[in-house]
Formats: C-alpha cells, structure tokens, sequence
C-alpha cells in the first residue's frame, strides 16, 4: 500500500468504533482490499461506511419510548385534524344553502351554487398543494420541527379566522372570504404530510416503519368520522331554534368549523418542544459542501507529504521502480465524494422514475378519493340518505346527511386504513398498492358500466359495491402512496421528495373538483356520474401501471432502500 494511501487508512481505522453489524464490516475489508490495490476513493468509501455504521446502530437502538410516544401522538393527531378541516366542509356548504339561499326559488333553494361551492371546498386543496411545495422544501432545509411547529399555528389560526367569515359591506361575500382562510388553512395542512412521514420514518426502527407510518396516517379516518358526529351534535343542540328560525344555523356551521382547531392546540406544546431525529441532525452534520471538502481533504493530504518529507530527508529509502510516480499522483486522487445536488440526484432515470412513480401514483389516486368524498352528498343521496332539502325540517335533513357518511366511512373507509396497518409489514408496500389499485380498477368499472342497473335494482348492492372500494382505497393506495415517498428517498432529499409527491395528489383533488366534477350534471343531475367512474377506473390503471418503479421498502433501512453511495459522485 502506498505511504499516503497507509497513513489516512490508520487514521480512519483509529476512528472507527470497535464494533459494527456484519454487512458494514464487509464493506470496509472490500475498502481495504481496494485500497492495497492503489484504489483512490478508499478515503470517501471509509467515511461513508462510518456514516452507515453509525446510522444503523440508530435502527438497533430505536425502541418504544415516551419520546416515541409522544411524537406519534402528536402526528396522530395531526391527521385527524387535517381529515375534519378538509372533510367538515361537505357538511358546511350544505348549512350555508340553508342560511344564504333559504329565500332561493325553485331548485335553488337552500342550495349553495355550484361556483360557490366548488370555491370553498377546492380552497383547501389548493392551499394544500402549495404548503406541501414550501414547506416540504423547508423541511430540508431549515428542519423538520420547526416547520412542523409553523404548520400547526398557521392552521390553528385560520381555522379560527374562517370560522369568523363573514360578507362584506363593499367587496367580497362570505364564500369568497372564506375560500381566502380556508386556503392559508390547507397552507398550514399542507406542512404535515411531508414533514409527519419523514418524522415517523426517521424516528421508527426498520421492522415497525411501515406498521408506524401508516397508523398515524390512519388517524384520518377517525377525523373523516369526527366530522359528522361533531355536527349531529351540535344540530341536535340548537334543533328547535333552528326548526324556528332558520338563520340559527349560522351559528351551528361556524362551531363546526372552529371545534377543529381543538385537536391542534391540545397538541401544540408538544410540537414545539419536538427535536429533530438524530438521523437528520446526522446527515446535516456530514453535509459539507463541495469546497468545505477539498480544503479539508488538500489540508490533510499536504500536512501528510510534509511530514513524509521531514521523516525521510535524512536517509531515504530505496525507492522501487514507479513508486515516486504512484506516490505523488495520490494526492490528487484521493478526494472525498460531492454530495450531489436535488438536480443531479433526480436527473438520473433511476432515481427519477422512483419520483415520477410515486407523484403519478398519488396523482391518479386523488382524483378518484377525493372526486367522491368531497361529494359525499351524491353517494349519500344516492343510498337514501339525503331526504328532502325543500321538505324536511333543516335540522333533520343534515342530521341524516351526517348520518350517512358516517355509515359510509365506518363500513369501508376506516376498516381499510387499520387493515394496511396490521398488513404492511408482511405484504410490503408494493404489493398492497398494486392489489388496492387492481381491485379499484375494477370496481369502478363495474360501478361504471353498471351505476343505474345496481341502483335501481338494489340499493344493498350498490352500498355494498361503494363501501368496498372505500376499503381498498385505504387498504390500498391512500395508505401507501404517503408511506412510500416517505421511505425511498435520501435523508437530505426526504420532506422535499414527499412533499411533491404530495403535491401531485392535492393536484388530482384540484382536477376531480374543479374539472371532472364539474360535468356530473351533464343530461340532467347526477348523470353523468357513471362516466365519471369510468374515468376514475382509468386513472387507477394508471397508478397500478407506476407503481412498478417503485421499489420495495419492506425491511430495509432508509439507507438501504436509496443506497447512500448514489448521493455522491
């Protein structure tokens, strides 16, 4: 082995820790072999299998402890928020039919337009989109708890302010203000879905991530639930003043919608005294920049020739044939590996089809689950549920709305998150999005091709029908396409990767509401409902067909599943 190439190895060596997992040790005779064969990365191999040695060891230490504990407390929590925020508001645009347009004639009455009530339930949506955008980014950038924290008070903030929403005496009327709060709300919303899954996926060990990540993400069926118990009970409480006056129902929507800023401040405490995971303080650490790492290493390498040359001055020794040459040519070989950039990281295909998988995925995804459960009022007066808006007393006809999406969440959608949850860890995420995309490609076909045969001939069946692809849209794709990107990206790239990932599903929801959504009444009202699931069953084969660029991350370490070596060059 060459002198220089020697003297840095036992420098390393004396650094190293007496112990390592056997995988780790390998390596480093693997670094040593190419080293006595004159190899010039031994250096940067040496420190990389360092790195990864110390972040297993964070895997073999990652127990259950309060610290965990409270942490997935508060990102449980924070999912059953953002699921009531989002969700509450299909129950408010019907109130607000009832206190604006109660005077309306004919079909108009106590009904909100449909301009007005797309803009307030997109509002979220796109706020969504940009919050997963920015704050995914900070994420990285700034960490995970502080942004964490910001996202938290922006939504407890305009939760508060659009629960206040009112017209104005010149200006903007109460949808248009409310679409303005509702949208710094999703803002606010937005933070947690990149930032929840890269704390859980940073804190958790290897064989419980997944189980963890998806049992927080499943507290959203809870806030799905929350929703419309909150408001049967605040209707019940203010039943006879609104059964005579129906403007009382002014005061039922805006304690709907302010109850959810409860769940957030319960927990705000703890996500400001969070700490950000030993992992990323880890990477940050090692993160040098590309000339912070050429002065250290021309440091090192000029100190280790000087004292070559003052050791050897007096007596040197015989030299064989080319070693002078081989000795001076070291130094400037030997140089630690750049850290590549989110632009060269992603500009190779096989980093960036993972990317594309997992944004293609969650964007085909979204326009089907959000398409339907922002609308639940069709699916609920199609099973019988939604009675007579001009008819019925107001109280009683919300209250059975209320009562059919709870029916409808309880029967499909919250048994599925909990079915992915107990699952993920023997099927992999792989095989239970590509099972949950099957299986709702070929659900809404049939409820595609078959919408008015089912519905007329039996309500049953159609429920039936409907609540099973509620139940694999969670114990599918909707579990999944958040676990993922939260597990197959660079500790470095991580809340930025998910938050796109992220990005592009809020960006289906925007399409299903404002553009697919929009055509249901095409030929009369609810029918085109049937070409809208066939619409949906393509995008699901769509998000089947992608999911084979993805990688399975059953049982691997997050440095496993993107191999640390591709960050550097």
């Amino acid at each position: 082995m060459p002198p220089l190439v020697h003297e840095i190895e036992a420098q390393k060596v004396e650094r190293q820790p007496s112990a390592s997992s056997d995988s780790i040790l390998s390596d480093m005779h693997k670094a040593d072999n190419i080293a006595e064969n004159g190899g010039a990365q031994v250096d940067a191999d040496q420190e990389l299998l360092q790195r990864q040695y110390e972040l297993a060891q964070l895997d073999r230490t990652s127990k259950a402890n309060w610290e965990m504990i409270k942490k997935l407390t508060v990102c449980g929590v924070a999912f059953l928020n953002d699921a009531y925020d989002m969700f509450a508001i299909n129950i408010v645009a019907m109130i607000l039919g009832f206190v604006y347009y109660n005077d309306a004639a004919g079909s108009a009455q106590n009904t909100v337009p449909k301009k007005w009530d797309t803009l307030i339930k997109i509002a979220v949506q796109v706020g969504c989109l940009l919050g997963q955008l920015i704050m995914g980014r900070l994420g990285d950038k700034v960490g995970r708890t502080t942004v964490y924290s910001a996202g938290l008070m922006i939504a407890i903030i305009t939760t508060i302010a659009s629960a206040f929403s009112s017209s104005m005496v010149r200006g903007f009327n109460v949808f248009i203000v409310l679409f303005i709060w509702r949208l710094l709300l999703g803002f606010g919303i937005g933070s947690d879905y990149p930032l929840t899954a890269t704390i859980v996926s940073e804190y958790a060990s290897v064989h419980n991530r997944g189980k963890l990540m998806a049992a927080v993400f499943s507290f959203q069926g809870f806030g799905n639930v929350l929703a419309p118990i909150v408001s049967i009970i605040v209707l019940a409480c203010f039943a006879q003043s609104i059964d005579h006056d129906v403007q009382n129902l002014d005061y039922v929507w805006r304690i709907i919608i302010g109850v959810g800023c409860i769940p957030g401040v319960s927990t705000l405490y703890w996500r400001l005294t969070m700490t950000d995971s030993e992992r990323f303080q880890h990477v940050n650490d090692h993160a040098l920049s590309p000339s912070d790492e050429s002065t250290t290493v021309d440091a090192e390498s000029e100190k280790l020739l000087a004292q070559q040359a003052s050791t050897g001055s007096a007596s040197p020794a015989p030299e064989e044939p080319g070693a002078r040459e081989t000795a001076l040519a070291i130094p400037e070989e030997v140089h630690p590996r750049r850290v590549k950039t989110f632009v060269q990281y992603f500009s190779e295909w096989r980093h960036l089809k993972v990317l594309l998988g997992t944004s293609i995925a969650w964007f085909s995804l979204d326009v089907a689950f959000y398409g339907i459960n922002l609308n639940s009022s069709i699916v609920i007066g199609a099973i019988g549920f939604a009675g007579d808006i001009r008819a019925d007393r107001p109280s009683r006809y919300i209250i059975r709305n209320c009562l059919g999406n709870i029916i409808i969440n309880i029967l499909g959608s919250v048994p599925g998150y909990w079915i992915s949850v107990f699952t993920i860890e023997r099927l992999g995420r792989v095989r239970i999005q590509l099972l949950g995309f099957a299986a709702l490609t070929v659900l809404y076909l049939v409820l595609g091709f078959a919408y008015h045969q089912i519905l007329d001939k039996s309500s049953g069946a159609f429920i039936f029908v409907f609540s099973l692809a509620q139940l694999f849209q969670n114990f599918g794709p909707n579990v999944t396409t958040f676990v993922i990107p939260g597990e197959v990206f660079p500790t470095r790239f991580r809340s930025t990767a998910h938050g796109i990932s992220a990005a592009m599903g809020k960006l289906g929801a925007v399409a299903a509401q404002g553009g697919f959504l929009q055509l249901k009444d095409i030929g009369g009202k609810d029918e085109w409902i049937n070409r809208l699931l066939q619409i949906f069953a393509l995008f699901m084969f769509l998000g089947f067909l992608v999911t084979f660029w993805i990688p399975e991350s059953k049982g691997k370490t997050l440095e496993e599943i993107c191999d640390e070596r591709e960050e550097y060059y």
